[in-house]
């Protein structure tokens, strides 16, 4: 989707639609938006412009009768021409032909909105996976980064696993809920993501089928389909992933690996019991089917007592690829987290780490051991779970007082999300029009279902306090018109 980071002067005597052209008509002459381009959504654009639909129609229209785009009802607007006259002969490249064709799929055109609208201004993001810039730590930053200089010897390359004190340091920090990992069996990774799409292109083999839970945040990604991946969902309950169809999908599927998110899990916030961990684990063993255990939420329990602990700490033949990471806990920017497993696999995933990219910022990891070493992590976890439980009842608090009629949910024990059943379907798309354009920005259930007419994942961890309460009783009134 083509980028728009600019806005018209309503000050300026210049009429509104006449700058929108010549912002269009630069972006095209300069060759930011080559030939064949396509354009967003009229409805996309205004809001974008910040413009009435008819004061962009007036442009738009200005712009094709200069031969520079062209419009086809059903088919959208193109860039058609990047001179004031027809083309001449002379070939032009046709970049739209290269992306049709490149190895990794598109996102969803939802995922694209939200990615691009996370960043407008005076928006309320409702379902936005992160911790909210009022609890970054900052002063405890200020001084982790103040103690670098006389740490880091060099900013070069580190060594294909990772920075050797910052693996230390996560080994020490693992035994605390009851991983036993050397250094050698840890390797650092640019958050979970990155991890997930090391152990598929290093380990599994084209059409591969990875079993995960049903509803699951990997069903918004192109990322594995593009490598050839087949996902089979798995249902769940109160407990976590249901038992059976594991044993079923290895037998008739042959599935090859097991993806599952035990602690607060994305986007339903399910925390798995103790005991479904165990029979999990013997299940796997006995069907030798990997798991990868995503525990990226672990640290953000919010009642009395921490999670169980993770399916590798009860791990004894080396089954389990654990992955951690301090996006959730701490700040998502410095791009740290990692992977535990056996160490001719983590050799393996380092040598593919290194051909991708060479390494993760040295400089980040450097941050990270000193936030591990200096014990400032933990008190920082603190805080954040005190700050979190307040939001958390606050959307309980808001969700009884708007939703009540129209929804049911559970409120979780950790983690950051509320996964929202409306008691009628919906259109989603619909939901997700309406809502964004009166300025929230929500996260509909089918990104992560594509069948789910009927939910929705909130997050509390984002937004303000009363942004979350006046972004709850907003979206409940536009839910409640669509049932009317």
């Amino acid at each position: 989707m083509l980028s728009i980071d600019w806005v018209p002067n309503h000050k300026d005597a210049v009429p509104l639609y006449q700058q929108i052209v010549e912002y269009i008509k630069n972006k095209i002459t300069i060759g930011e938006w080559p030939l064949h381009s396509k354009l967003p959504p009229q409805r996309v654009l205004a809001n974008n412009f910040q413009v009435n639909r008819s004061t962009l129609k007036i442009a738009l229209e200005e712009l094709i009768a200069d031969g520079l785009l062209k419009s086809k009802i059903g088919s959208g607007t193109w860039v058609a021409n990047n001179t004031w006259s027809v083309l001449t002969s002379h070939p032009t490249v046709n970049w739209n032909s290269y992306l049709d064709k490149g190895i990794h799929l598109p996102n969803l055109h939802t995922i694209q909105e939200i990615n691009h609208s996370e960043f407008k201004p005076n928006i309320i993001r409702l379902g936005t996976g992160e911790l909210s810039p009022e609890l970054f730590p900052k002063a405890m930053m200020n001084s982790i980064l103040k103690k670098l200089p006389s740490s880091i010897l060099s900013l070069g390359y580190e060594e294909p696993k990772g920075l050797l004190p910052l693996r230390e340091q996560i080994s020490i920090y693992l035994r605390s809920f009851g991983i036993d990992a050397s250094p050698s069996s840890i390797m650092i990774v640019s958050g979970a993501l990155q991890a997930l799409q090391l152990i598929c292109c290093s380990l599994l083999p084209k059409g591969s089928t990875v079993l995960l839970e049903k509803p699951s945040y990997l069903y918004s990604l192109k990322l594995f389909q593009s490598m050839s991946m087949e996902f089979a969902g798995l249902p769940l309950d109160e407990e976590g992933i249901q038992l059976a169809p594991i044993a079923f999908h290895k037998e008739h599927k042959n599935a090859n690996l097991l993806y599952t998110i035990p602690c607060f899990h994305n986007p339903t916030g399910i925390l798995m019991s103790e005991q479904r961990r165990k029979s999990i684990i013997a299940l796997c063993q006995k069907e030798q089917l990997p798991v990868i255990e995503d525990d990226v939420y672990r640290e953000l329990w919010l009642d009395s007592n921490p999670p169980p602990i993770p399916l590798k700490a009860l791990d004894r033949e080396g089954l389990v690829l654990y992955l951690g990471s301090l996006s959730k806990s701490l700040s998502p920017g410095l791009r740290i987290g990692w992977i535990v497993g056996p160490e001719p696999v983590i050799e393996r995933l380092a040598d593919i780490k290194m051909q991708n990219d060479y390494g993760s910022s040295s400089l980040s990891q450097w941050a990270a051991a000193e936030w591990f070493n200096s014990g400032l992590y933990q008190k920082h976890l603190e805080k954040v779970r005190e700050k979190l439980r307040i939001r958390r009842d606050v959307a309980s608090q808001s969700l009884d007082t708007y939703f009540s009629d129209i929804a049911t949910w559970k409120i979780p024990t950790g983690g950051f999300y509320i996964w929202l059943t409306l008691t009628q379907p919906v259109s989603m798309q619909r939901l997700f029009t309406e809502a964004l354009d009166k300025g929230l920005l929500i996260h509909p259930g089918n990104i992560y279902d594509n069948l789910s007419n009927r939910h929705l994942r909130l997050s509390y961890s984002y937004v303000s306090i009363s942004e979350l309460k006046n972004g709850l009783r907003l979206l409940a009134s536009i839910i409640r018109n669509m049932m009317d």
